[in-house]
């Protein structure tokens, strides 16, 4: 018999005694005679033990073997003698993994060392026992759970020379000990090895491949057990479904399904209910349903399964449908069900309705447990609500949930993004198990206020703390810098990840183009998505969408209308986010009839879908259009929100609809429990004002609950302006000047007025006020897109090259344009000087000249974009009017506030702005 090289972990001998005190008394009782029940012959001591232990090796003939032998294990391992366990079991108990499971179990609990059963085996096959298979695959077993590498090898080795190594068993545990201690590739290598291998090996070689996320691999060995005729066990598909949800390989799933049917596996929950989970991660909710549907006996994870799916894909209404008839059945809800629901409204944006759904589900008596509390801390989040924070904190204190990492994390992040760091600082300093999501949250937490030096502490405190920065965290450094403006700084972190290496991906890419966006750098995001597409990393929907925010806030149609190709080209134009980012595109972009067909295309839209083309039709002056989408949506059963009346109310304000403002106002709060904002209060004082009600718009300002802000009372003097009423003017501008003493706006609209009433000595006085002040004028500039080129017009920068040629052809179109009626509007020039004057003066307006030199250098019939940074003059549109019918062109001006749409001598606006 070879012998075994010994183990490092020297034991005493068998026969030595053992030393230590015994840890705890047997857990069962113990008789000296079998057939007696005296407690007089409870065995109490470890000397007792082993006196029983030699009566019956003795008189076998009075013990049932199995019984004695697990006695005997409990009892040794209550009196703290682990080595004679251990020989107990591999001399005195017939094995076989149920039973080496459970004295495993037993042999942890009572604080035994599994290297000591190694040793146990060691010392007994160098005694020259004789062992059969199953004791093997119980030491291989051992050597796998406590990563003995090169006892295995050896016991391998063993194997083969007694021709063991062909047994199945001992091969499924040759493949464990392999794929744990040496790699997946070993473990395979076993199974290939095998001639002819039998259900049970391909079973445990498919489970480890999956196991290991090999998950193509995986299904691949399933694919071709299936060609050896061989049967697969339950948990074998439930597995091989798993992955092919998690891989999308929707063909694949169909022939397992297929292969479920013909096995007459059809009736078993356990393999149904991943199914449905699978098609649902596939997005085949039709397939998972029928599932659902012939399903004879269902259990509760059925039934989750299929709420989860609908509510994880957003089909909300299906998932509460199901939910209200899981109520009805013999079965009912419980937490995972609600959790489901929770879970699925928060990834769908209704973070409102998590917190009513929570208010229900404690209702029907269901406590909620951490899962639970994960989705309601993230809607509080993301609405904003700090002090339903803070007693959700409370709450999870008390209950104990603060020791769940993923509820820390997720109040780490609501403290976060809830402005309150010192809060998030706090409960991540107390959390005792910190996961890389927490470092990550807090990190850009700092990054994102523009803390830097305090995110670098962080990151260097991560490294002290043995924990290595992963993409995310780097990743929110790079967007921190980009929206405070440090464009160079976010692109030379994300280059410097390289030499870390890390690889920049697309979310670092993305997380760059975004922040540039939201820090009102669009170009530079346009820039930097160039440089993305030369590194050859791919756009996803989220970078798509953060570009089309980008165009649409630079009013950049041709490059929209490219990003729109891009988006088709990838297989994005599905995505409902990348849809609405091309409609508020197209709308701010002039292309309002593009966006409406975008809308149109959308299946299932989103509220937020419904509000951006609302607004389209509203910035566009088209109030009628934009009420009869809010119609539409409310038929589809889309319940309206605060940002769907700021739309509403600006569609009402830009058309004059002074009857449908105060219907839709006075509704919030009657039919919707929406409460105004200042930004509805805003738009009703602009309806009222503008259209001359400007008592209505005082008494509006003096009797809202809230107090007014800056746009409140610039809306109300814009309106002074266009009524010339002074009295109300001087007020709002009073109190502008106090909100904005920077805002060179206030000053000019306040001068303007001064102006009409010959006021000069006050306009001077204005003038004073504003140096002082250190206020300086507001640049005013138009420009215009041709061939690809972008052409500004500056009312203080230098010349256009073409200024002389573009002078030229506009003094031409004056004089055509005054033969049909045109007059020069001079009251559009607030200084003091003649009328000759001030009709150069109007002549030299941006707007003129970026039209004029659209009509010079534009096909003919090509409609003319303009944009422009301040409001149109009332000059300016006169002439636009004017210039629409004289050159049979279309004019599309997007001004600081709206669209104006000319054509044929009209302006969509019905002169009403």
């Amino acid at each position: 018999m070879e012998k075994l090289a010994p183990l490092h972990h020297l034991h005493p001998p068998l026969q030595n005694p053992l030393t230590h005190k015994p840890s705890k008394t047997p857990t069962s009782k113990l008789y000296l005679d079998s057939h007696s029940s005296d407690d007089s012959n409870v065995i109490t001591s470890l000397t007792s033990v082993k006196m029983m232990h030699t009566q019956m090796i003795k008189l076998p003939q009075k013990w049932n073997p199995d019984a004695a032998a697990k006695n005997l294990i409990s009892s040794y391992l209550g009196f703290g003698d682990f080595w004679s366990a251990a020989m107990v079991f591999y001399v005195g108990l017939p094995r076989n993994y149920l039973k080496w499971n459970s004295f495993v179990e037993e042999f942890k609990s009572s604080a035994g060392s599994l290297h000591i059963v190694l040793e146990v085996f060691k010392e007994l096959h160098g005694k020259g026992v004789v062992f059969d298979s199953e004791v093997y695959s119980v030491a291989l077993k051992t050597c796998t759970r406590v990563m003995d590498i090169w006892l295995g090898m050896e016991i391998h080795g063993c194997l083969i020379k007694r021709g063991f190594d062909l047994d199945v068993y001992l091969r499924c545990a040759l493949m464990n000990f392999y794929g744990r201690c040496w790699g997946l590739e070993k473990a395979n290598q076993v199974f290939h090895e095998m001639p002819n291998p039998e259900a049970l090996l391909w079973n445990e070689a498919i489970i480890l491949n999956l196991q290991s996320e090999k998950l193509q691999k995986g299904v691949e060995l399933f694919r071709k057990m299936q060609f050896s005729f061989l049967k697969a066990e339950t948990a074998t598909i439930v597995r091989v479904l798993q992955a092919c949800g998690k891989m999308g390989a929707l063909n694949a799933a169909k022939q397992i399904h297929g292969y479920v049917f013909r096995f007459g596996l059809d009736s078993d929950v356990s393999i149904c209910n991943p199914l449905i989970s699978m098609y649902s991660k596939n997005g085949k909710l039709e397939l998972a349903r029928r599932v659902f549907d012939s399903m004879e006996n269902r259990n509760t994870s059925s039934w989750n399964s299929m709420i989860s799916s609908y509510a994880a894909l957003g089909f909300l209404n299906d998932a509460w449908s199901l939910f209200y008839e899981l109520e009805s059945s013999d079965m009912k809800p419980d937490i995972v069900t609600w959790n489901c629901l929770l879970s699925g409204h928060f990834l769908h944006g209704y973070k409102e309705e998590v917190l009513n759904i929570l208010q229900r589900m404690q209702g029907e008596g269901f406590k909620p447990n951490s899962s639970s509390m994960t989705s309601v801390l993230q809607a509080i989040s993301e609405l904003g609500f700090l002090n339903m924070g803070k007693e959700t904190h409370g709450y999870v204190l008390r209950n104990g949930f603060d020791c769940d990492v993923y509820v820390g994390t997720s109040l780490v992040d609501m403290y976060v993004k809830n402005h309150s760091l010192t809060s998030a600082q706090a409960v991540f300093d107390n959390m005792k198990n910190r996961n890389i999501f927490a470092w990550n949250s807090l990190v850009s937490g700092y990054s994102f206020k523009g803390m830097f030096e305090d995110a670098l502490k962080l990151l260097n405190q991560m490294e002290k703390e043995g924990i290595k920065p992963d993409l995310v965290t780097w990743n929110g450094m790079i967007s921190g810098y980009a929206m405070w403006g440090c464009g160079k700084e976010a692109l030379a972190v994300l280059h410097q990840t390289k030499s870390l290496g890390l690889t920049p991906n697309v979310v670092s890419w993305t997380a760059l183009i975004s922040g540039c966006s939201q820090a009102g750098n669009n170009r530079d995001s346009l820039k930097f998505f160039a440089q993305m597409q030369q590194e050859g990393v791919m756009p996803n929907s989220a970078s798509i969408t953060c570009l089309l925010c980008a165009c649409a806030s630079l009013s950049l149609l041709q490059k929209g209308k490219e990003i729109h190709c891009l988006s088709i080209r990838n297989g994005f134009i599905e995505d409902v986010f990348v849809a609405t980012a091309l409609i508020d595109m197209y709308s701010k972009s002039s292309s309002l009839k593009n966006a409406h067909k975008v809308f149109r295309r959308i299946q299932n839209k989103t509220l937020a879908s419904w509000n951006c083309m609302i607004m389209g039709f509203a910035i566009f002056g088209l109030g009628k259009e934009a009420i009869s989408v809010f119609n539409e949506m409310q038929k589809a059963g889309v319940s309206p929100d605060a940002i769907t009346f700021t739309a509403l109310l600006s569609a009402c304000k830009n058309s004059g609809l002074i009857g449908e403002g105060w219907k839709y106002f006075d509704s919030m709060i009657t039919d919707y429990s929406i409460v105004p904002r200042l930004e509805h209060y805003c738009c009703m004082v602009d309806l009222l004002g503008r259209a001359g009600y400007l008592d209505e718009a005082w008494d509006l300002i003096h009797t809202m609950p809230l107090k007014p802000d800056a746009t409140i009372w610039g809306a109300l003097l814009g309106s002074c302006r266009i009524h010339k009423n002074l009295e109300f003017a001087e007020t709002a501008a009073k109190n502008l000047f106090k909100l904005e003493p920077n805002n060179s706006a206030n000053y000019i609209l306040m001068m303007n007025l001064y102006s009409i009433f010959n006021r000069w000595e006050d306009m001077d006085r204005l003038r004073e006020l504003m140096g002082a002040a250190g206020v300086r004028n507001r640049q005013v500039w138009s420009w215009i897109q041709i061939n690809q080129r972008v052409h500004v017009f500056s009312s203080d920068g230098k010349p256009h090259p073409d200024a002389g040629k573009i002078y030229f052809e506009l003094y031409q179109l004056v004089s055509e344009m005054k033969k049909l009626g045109y007059v020069p509007d001079v009251n559009c020039v607030y200084q003091n000087m003649d009328d000759v004057e001030k009709q150069k003066i109007l002549l030299s307006h941006t707007e003129k000249l970026a039209i004029t030199y659209g009509l010079i250098k534009m096909k003919a019939g090509e409609p003319i974009r303009v944009i422009k940074n301040t409001r149109i003059c009332s000059d300016c549109h006169s002439a636009a009017k004017y210039i629409s019918l004289v050159k049979a062109r279309e004019l599309l001006l997007r001004d600081g506030v709206r669209f104006h749409h000319f054509r044929e001598g009209k302006c969509s606006c019905n002169d009403f702005w």
